[in-house]
């Protein structure tokens, strides 16, 4: 029995990185999985992957910013598998830049991926959800950028800073109806992150992996909380921030 058996959800960002162990995990889990991801052949590449290991997976192209594409994500979780139960926002981008030095673009681009790019999946989830009167789980990802800051990232700390806050907003709007939101500040390297790490650290790291240990940076470390805070084991939860 897995915590997630019978459930629908949908990843958002989950060709690579965090993403990709969120929608393995959940699929390990029992869940059917929509793989939601810009880059098609990334996440048709996770979605056989979860096929492979037994498991259900539609994969879904397109950028979650755009309105059309974050509601095609609850079509097919409902066209492929009968509904949807959670949604996990992780989908993100890094253009790191002092401000005196961050163009316009910079800056929006950055907003409109994690800002946007959590509401418009989260808004078509919610209207699901209403409509059927059923409840659900939402999943953000924020990060120690937004909570605590992080030179050099005014652009994706302001954007994070504003998921944690919608999380708790979305949380209180969405009490009645069954529906928690929870949000995640996570920590791992993954290919967007990997060049924030001093060389030195990087090297360290190498020879702890080579040794056997265990890899307390693995992008693979952060997917077990989002299992649970998708299913309704945790449905006494909600307008939370976890550090993970």
């Amino acid at each position: 029995m897995g915590l997630l058996d019978a459930k629908v959800v949908v990843v958002t960002g989950a060709g690579r990185g965090i993403g990709r162990g969120e929608a393995l995990e959940c699929a390990a889990q029992g869940a059917a999985v929509v793989v939601a991801e810009f880059d098609a052949d990334a996440g048709e590449a996770v979605a056989k992957e979860i096929e492979v290991a037994g498991g259900r997976a539609v994969a879904v192209s397109g950028d979650v910013a755009d309105s059309a594409v974050a509601d095609s994500l609850v079509r097919a979780a409902v066209e492929e598998f009968g509904g949807l139960d959670a949604v996990v926002n992780n989908a993100g981008i890094l253009r790191d830049k002092t401000v005196a030095k961050m163009s316009d673009d910079d800056w929006d681009a950055v907003v409109r991926v994690h800002l946007r790019g959590h509401f418009l999946p989260t808004r078509a989830a919610m209207q699901y959800w209403r409509e059927n009167k059923r409840g659900g789980h939402l999943v953000h990802t924020a990060s120690t950028s937004g909570l605590l800051g992080n030179f050099g990232q005014g652009n994706y700390g302001a954007a994070k800073a504003g998921i944690a806050a919608f999380s708790t907003i979305v949380a209180q709007e969405g009490a009645r109806a069954g529906i928690t939101s929870n949000a995640i500040a996570p920590t791992a390297l993954t290919r967007m992150t990997l060049d924030l790490m001093p060389q030195e650290a990087r090297d360290q790291r190498d020879e702890a992996l080579a040794r056997g240990e265990f890899d307390f940076f693995a992008p693979e470390n952060i997917a077990p909380l989002v299992a649970f805070l998708c299913s309704d084991a945790s449905s006494h939860i909600s307008g939370k921030v976890f550090g993970v």
